[in-house]
Formats: C-alpha cells, structure tokens, sequence
C-alpha cells in the first residue's frame, strides 16, 4: 500500500459545473426543509419565520410583520434567493474543492463542505447582518448547525454528482 502524503495540493483541475450547481442546489433545497422543521421543532415558533427573512432581501422588511403565516408571494420570494444563493455556493465549493482535489473521497468532501458551511455561517450572520440587520436574531447553534449540514451535504453531492459526469466520460475515453 503506498500513502500519498501532501495530495491536496492546488492543481489546474477545473471543477464539474453542472455537478457544483445541481450540488449546491439540492443541499439549499435540504436545508431549506430542514431550517423549517427546525425552527418549528426546536424554537416552537412558526416554521414561515425564516423565508419570511429570506424574502424581506428582495420584498422589503414590510414581510417580517406578524402574523408569520404562509403566503405563496413570500415563499416563491424566498426560494428564488436561497436557490440563487445555493447555485453560486455550490459554484464556489465546487472551485475550493476540485483544484485541491478535496473531493477524492466523500469524507474529504464533506468534511470540506461542512468548513465552507462553516464560513458561509460566519459571513451571512457576522457580517451580512450590516446589510441585512434582521438576521442578527438568528446567531447561534441552530443557524450554525444548519449550515454545517449544507456545506456537508453540498460537498457530498458534489462528489457524489461528479462521479456520475466522469463515468461517460471515461467509457467515451477508453473506447477510443
């Protein structure tokens, strides 16, 4: 067995786009129902607070007034940022984690991920909050377990997508 000490070196590896963006995508989509259940389970508040937040970036703070029911407006508002958001978080991930080849195998992966969700947490609730002063409310243990869960979960299926582009691929290559 031969150990390959140093393999997370920066190379000219490009990344699997469509792999990142599907990526970031469906962990969004996951912490999105998660992030309900969550606030709902755990804080017993409305489960409609937080895209109520999401949707007050684009619809203004007037949606953060009580009382925080469903509104179709409100949750198509905060889809659109959170899968917008999510695309270009997997895009980036997707850039991190391909040239440094942190995505050889699925713990690497994730736990890469889960660091990015990390940093990700920091930003949106540490700094963000000076644009967008409503999250502040947020911090704490549950916003950042969620997002741990997102960066793990957007860097799994980014291995787990990437590996399904390579396989055409490398059929194709040996048949030539």
């Amino acid at each position: 067995m031969e150990l390959h000490l140093g393999t997370h070196h920066f190379t000219h590896r490009r990344p699997d786009w469509s792999a990142a963006a599907t990526a970031g995508f469906a962990a969004c989509a996951f912490f999105c129902a998660v992030e309900m259940l969550a606030v709902l389970l755990v804080t017993g508040q409305s489960p409609w607070i937080p895209p109520r937040m999401v949707a007050a970036i684009l619809l203004g703070t007037g949606v953060l007034q009580p009382p925080a029911t469903f509104d179709v407006t409100i949750v198509a508002a905060a889809l659109a940022v959170h899968f917008v958001l999510g695309i270009g978080l997997g895009l980036i991930l997707g850039a991190i984690v391909a040239p440094f080849r942190l995505d050889s195998d699925v713990a690497t992966v994730s736990i890469a991920g889960g660091v990015f969700g990390l940093v990700v947490y920091l930003f949106n609730f540490h700094v963000m909050t000076d644009v967008f002063p409503w999250f502040a409310a947020s911090r704490g243990w549950l916003m950042l377990a969620g997002h741990l869960v997102f960066g793990a979960f957007a860097g799994y299926m980014y291995w787990l997508l990437a590996q399904i582009d390579e396989r055409p691929r490398a059929r194709t290559l040996a048949r030539r």
